[in-house]
């Protein structure tokens, strides 16, 4: 199989439609959307969801807190589909996050928000799935079929949609701008060079990824696309946890990875990724500011919430290259299947 074969490869160069179809097709149910959040003013939100949906909710948290200083955690499923409980969510807004909106977890627990006073809205790629019937306001992904089992487009129109929906109830003209740029953004992120990351991994076993802030979200994406992927043991840290005991065992060589956005924590995370690497790990950074760490070409956005977006797509191309220098389909992960729907 050659890197043009690949679903995977296909789909990643897809990006950069995917969000201008999502912009153009989906501007009626976001500023909809957006209304109601705003009326609702809530003094916190809520996020659920699972794998890379969970990464994107992730991205939401940060972005929420930065851009309209509204605090948002992450419920586990299970508490409602397990567990059977009700939580007192009166007065909040509650965002789960599905690709294919058919997880019973994710599901049950929407529904369960909802009926304790939740306003409850849904980011699906199937506007008619039950994750979209038990909630209030849905925004459709409008990615168009994904076939390779590990999330990309998907992801990527998840995250544009997040940041939207908050940049729409702030009323930021300046994000939204940079918003609706990025299907030319994301087009030249999908050709960055990141060629000597791929050969430098092909035949390490483990690694780390490092962010901070909303880049966190997309570390935590990396990690996963890595052990999805290429059968590599990818670990993802904030940069600021990573001294704290993981460091113990970077040795000469060790591989790592630090997703920086051009934000207020570029220059401490890019201080970690210089130390780690004189320590003799094999840092690679997106940050032209790095002294010790290698730099990797970086695509900025015009803002600091929107460049982790970019960054994703070029570690996607970048990752779909590693798994094939190993030998995997990355259309085809083992043990894996495209819909997970988990109790």
């Amino acid at each position: 199989m050659t890197q043009s074969d690949t679903k995977m490869r296909q789909e990643i160069l897809e990006i950069p439609a995917a969000v201008d179809r999502l912009l153009t097709h989906g501007a009626g149910d976001m500023q909809h959307t957006a209304r109601a959040l705003r009326d609702r003013n809530p003094g916190f939100m809520l996020t659920v969801a699972r794998g890379s949906s969970d990464h994107a909710a992730t991205y939401f948290k940060y972005c929420s807190e930065l851009l309209l200083g509204i605090p948002v955690a992450s419920i586990g499923p299970s508490v409602a589909s397990v567990y059977h409980r009700n939580i007192r969510l009166g007065g909040s807004v509650c965002l789960s996050v599905s690709q294919s909106g058919k997880s019973p977890d994710i599901v049950e627990m929407a529904r369960s928000a909802r009926s304790s006073g939740a306003l409850t809205l849904a980011l699906t790629n199937n506007a008619d799935s039950d994750l979209a019937r038990v909630s209030d306001h849905v925004l459709g992904l409008h990615a168009g079929p994904e076939l390779s089992v590990a999330a990309t487009k998907t992801f990527v129109t998840s995250v544009v949609s997040a940041i939207w929906l908050l940049a729409e109830v702030k009323g930021d003209e300046a994000l939204l701008t940079a918003i609706r740029d990025l299907p030319a953004v994301l087009e030249r992120a999908a050709h960055a060079d990141w060629d000597m990351p791929g050969i430098v991994l092909a035949d390490r076993h483990s690694l780390y990824c490092l962010g901070r802030g909303p880049a966190y979200a997309i570390s935590n994406e990396a990690a996963l696309k890595f052990k999805e992927t290429c059968q590599l043991h990818a670990e993802s840290y904030s940069s600021a946890e990573v001294l704290h005991g993981p460091v113990s065992i970077v040795d000469g060589g060790f591989p790592v990875i630090a997703f920086a956005a051009a934000d207020e924590a570029e220059a401490p995370l890019v201080t970690v990724a210089d130390e780690m690497a004189a320590k003799g790990a094999r840092v690679f950074v997106t940050s032209d500011t790095a002294k010790t760490a290698q730099v990797l070409p970086t695509i900025r956005s015009g803002h600091a919430l929107t460049d982790p977006i970019a960054l994703i797509v070029s570690f996607y191309a970048m990752v779909e290259k590693v798994a094939l220098a190993r030998g995997i389909n990355p259309d085809a992960p083992r043990h894996l299947k495209k819909v997970t729907e988990t109790i």
